[in-house]
């Protein structure tokens, strides 16, 4: 099936009054369980690709781009090619002829002022390239480099880290962005579902902005709170930690079982699977 775009699926589930969940792709197993889940909950998905995951193959964005991308187009499921997390306005430029019809770009880390400047400018390079831009505001934290929760800041529920939705309204409509992530009580990495969400606040911003509203960090959200997110207004619900934590599980299992184990089939299989089923029960909590 041909690539569908990031913002084409958002825009269906956000008629609907559904989620779309978004994925992290790290390895050729991720897109591969991506797209069986999929299959599987019988909706689209987003695959997405962060300049974290890129750093890792190198800081060459073409391979990973095209493997995700060659699997998306090999499934029956309508799936998207996203470019998440982006900081580098380097990689942002080369995500067009890479294939992206989407891209989020991050300057959440800069004061408010540099984040709205920084923003904007991406988008209008994005708009000109056809691509759908999702950006932040507040800071969800958790990602590698952030300052660790006991230091302060970073703490999913201390002052000042969650979006305002004046701040959110005036920044989406100075930048131009097509969606908005919002700090609302999740964090990134979080490998328990312990995450409570402020869905008084979620609603606040639904109102305050005409962009469907992004949550990070849904790996540890439970599946109530996720589903009383897309309730109170959430539409993309993006994934990373948890397919790494059924991914890395079942390869322990495997190599505790059978410690001489060598060929990597034998243990990437079930971690491809393990994988394949969280994204389907992430999609069926989330697309109902």
């Amino acid at each position: 099936m041909p690539l569908v775009g990031t913002g084409e699926l958002v825009a269906r589930a956000r008629a609907a009054g559904h989620g779309v969940a978004a994925f992290n792709v790290i390895t050729l197993e991720h897109a591969e369980a991506i797209a069986a889940g999929a299959e599987a909950a019988g909706t689209g998905a987003v695959l997405q690709i962060s300049e974290n995951a890129v750093r890792f193959h190198g800081g060459r964005l073409g391979p990973p781009a095209a493997a995700a991308a060659a699997v998306a187009r090999a499934s029956d499921a309508p799936l998207a090619l996203h470019l998440d997390h982006v900081e580098s306005t380097e990689l942002l430029r080369a995500a067009p002829d890479a294939g992206f019809g989407s891209v989020m770009f991050d300057a959440s880390k800069l004061p408010y002022a540099g984040n709205v400047e920084a923003t904007a400018e991406a988008v209008r390079f994005g708009h000109r390239h056809g691509m759908w831009v999702e950006a932040e505001l507040g800071r969800v934290g958790g990602k590698p480099g952030d300052p660790a929760p006991e230091r302060g800041t970073l703490d999913a529920h201390a002052p000042g880290v969650r979006t305002d939705p004046d701040e959110a309204r005036a920044y989406v409509a100075a930048t131009g962005v097509d969606a908005l992530a919002v700090a609302v009580g999740s964090s990134h990495a979080m490998t328990e579902r312990t995450a409570v969400l402020d869905h008084d606040l979620i609603g606040e911003l639904r109102r305050a902005v005409p962009v469907p509203l992004v949550l990070h960090g849904s790996s540890g959200v439970p599946d109530g709170e996720l589903r009383r997110a897309v309730a109170s207004g959430m539409v993309k619900i993006n994934v990373g930690t948890a397919l790494n934590t059924a991914f890395t599980g079942a390869v322990r299992a495997l190599l505790e079982r059978d410690p001489s184990a060598v060929d990597p089939r034998r243990y990437l299989t079930p971690a491809r699977e393990a994988m394949a089923e969280t994204v389907a029960s992430f999609l069926r909590v989330v697309s109902r």
